[in-house]
């Protein structure tokens, strides 16, 4: 039975399984019935940062334009373009033995491509959920869904992996943002053309 989160709850994840080595972030949604004239493209994106919250790098960003990290330790496995049908509409494979030694925080985030351009906001969108799953035994361990507390943001900080002790835990963030990824990518210290 995966641990079922509520906004702002932390929980361990390293701690009560050890030997967990791999898993898998799998992000979801469904987009309300009614039609706003243009297709929905959520994206999920990872952000690996240092203690100061900040991405060391620009490699450190991932999202469907920089799929893996150099280390090996995140891979998004491919940008899903409609977020129909049931599971996970996005994945992020991450290695735990690979993340470097000055990335502390992983930050995952949903957001909403064009957002501006086609008036859409996740006020429109339903059911989103993260989980994280053992890559090894395929055992779902933590899910966390979203209320339907959202309006106006364009994109949303779902949850974080951070290392506290030497151990890895994960806090249901569930916070939304206005200006789509631009935003996030500022927030995390990305400079964005």
């Amino acid at each position: 039975m995966p641990i079922n989160l509520s906004k702002g709850q932390k929980v361990d994840l390293t701690k009560g399984n050890p030997g967990l080595k791999k898993i898998m972030v799998g992000l979801g949604w469904d987009v309300n019935a009614f039609d706003s004239g243009a297709d929905f493209d959520l994206d999920a994106a990872a952000f690996m940062t240092g203690d100061n919250g900040r991405c060391p790098t620009e490699k450190e960003f991932i999202f469907y334009g920089n799929l893996e990290h150099p280390s090996g330790a995140l891979k998004h496995m491919g940008d899903n373009l409609t977020g129909e049908g049931e599971g996970d509409d996005e994945q992020i494979e991450v290695d735990l033995t690979k993340i470097p030694g000055n990335v502390s925080k992983i930050a995952f985030t949903v957001t909403i491509y064009d957002a501006d351009v086609r008036r859409q906001n996740f006020g429109q969108v339903s059911n989103a959920f993260i989980r994280i799953v053992d890559e090894v035994t395929g055992q779902e361990l933590i899910r966390y869904d979203l209320g339907e507390d959202f309006s106006i943001e364009t994109a949303i900080v779902v949850g974080e992996l951070y290392k506290l002790n030497g151990e890895w835990k994960f806090n249901a963030i569930g916070s939304g943002f206005q200006g789509g990824l631009a935003a996030l990518c500022g927030h995390y210290g990305i400079e964005v053309a």
